[in-house]
């Protein structure tokens, strides 16, 4: 039986002693963004906790440098601690606070459990209502995938499920920057929120390297499918111009370009965190990382494949798995790693708003 996972009062308790003495120390002052935030308090709350929590990247770097870390009695595993953190201020601020259990749930079992069921239950509905047409090859002239699922069905479902897991996520992230002290105003701020965007986009604060590279593949490649879907909502809804769309068209290029992103990165990130150090990682978000990741490399796959094989018999059965496993992410979105993103984000653009403003007895960066 597992040791049970320390509360986050626990947490932040342990964190405030390691802080302290990380400040006493400032050996990693220049390693990333999280020693200039923490070097800019005397003392540390829960907020701030939480903050420096979600600035972590996890590169690691400060273990190994660091002359208090294990054995050494102080037993300073910052990055693990920051980890812990980070997990438990996902459940904290999640939104609905009764669905904040499924972060312990949402494991890679889960995950593709869900993707199979809701494919499973698309196909069964799929067939009974037209098994013929749900079996048979359809060509781009008749439609294509339409020709199994109507695109007002198809937008419909999509639409409900989207529409809660951005407001899910929007919540979370309003919680968790109210959370660290900050008000709502602040965060629209245009100077910290796009400095911190540019942060983000190239990723300034992970180390180069392979990491940084699939990271990079992984949210570019889904960023590109997500404009794909933008695209062809702009097509369908603004110029009447339906689906399905011939190879050479900006969504299917859009498209076939994230979904290779999401097969190479995907796979470099799981084959990275099997070799990385285990002293780095908090164990209990294995399972979710693992889920998220699994997801979106299926989310790549399962679109590849419905596109290649879209004019013959198997597209029924593509389409199906291929809805599921988005609707799977969509439903997890807002309960799994991918809330990390928005977090870190907030996190960046407090950091970019407190570097302009005085604390007392320290002056602004």
């Amino acid at each position: 039986m597992s040791a049970p996972r320390p509360r986050l009062e626990a947490l932040v308790e342990e964190a405030q002693r390691m802080l302290a003495i990380c400040n006493a120390c400032r050996y990693c002052e220049g390693y990333c963004a999280v020693f200039p935030a923490l070097e800019r308090r005397l003392a540390f709350d829960e907020g701030d906790i939480h903050y420096l929590a979600n600035l972590c990247h996890n590169c690691g770097a400060c273990l190994y440098a660091c002359q208090y870390a294990p054995p050494h009695e102080f037993q300073v595993n910052f990055p693990r601690m920051l980890a812990e953190v980070r997990k438990q201020t996902y459940k904290a601020y999640a939104w609905p606070g009764f669905l904040a259990s499924a972060f312990d749930r949402n494991g890679i079992v889960v995950a593709i459990v869900t993707a199979l069921a809701i494919a499973l239950l698309l196909a069964v509905t799929a067939g009974m209502t037209d098994s013929q047409a749900f079996f048979a090859a359809h060509s781009d002239r008749e439609g294509s995938f339409y020709a199994v699922m109507p695109h007002e069905t198809m937008a419909a479902i999509f639409g409900a499920v989207f529409l809660f897991a951005v407001l899910a996520l929007a919540v979370g992230t309003a919680r968790f920057w109210l959370g660290t002290g900050e008000s709502l105003a602040d965060f629209a701020a245009p100077q910290p929120l796009s400095s911190a965007a540019w942060d983000a986009a190239v990723l300034r604060n992970l180390d180069a390297g392979a990491r940084r590279t699939f990271h990079h593949l992984t949210f570019y490649g889904f960023m590109l499918c997500f404009a794909a879907t933008s695209v062809g909502t702009i097509y369908h809804y603004v110029f009447d111009i339906r689906a399905p769309y011939p190879l050479w068209s900006l969504p299917v290029m859009l498209g076939t370009l994230g979904g290779i992103g999401l097969i190479v990165g995907p796979i470099g990130l799981i084959r990275l965190r099997h070799r990385r150090d285990p002293d780095l990682a908090d164990r209990s978000q294995s399972g979710m990382d693992a889920s998220f990741t699994a997801l979106l490399l299926l989310l790549g796959a399962t679109g590849l494949a419905l596109l290649a094989l879209r004019e013959t018999r198997a597209m029924g059965s593509l389409l199906a798995l291929h809805l599921g496993v988005v609707l799977a992410f969509f439903v997890t979105m807002p309960y799994g790693k991918f809330v990390h993103a928005l977090y870190r984000l907030a996190a960046l653009a407090r950091f970019h708003l407190e570097r302009r403003r005085p604390l007392p007895s320290i002056s602004p960066e």
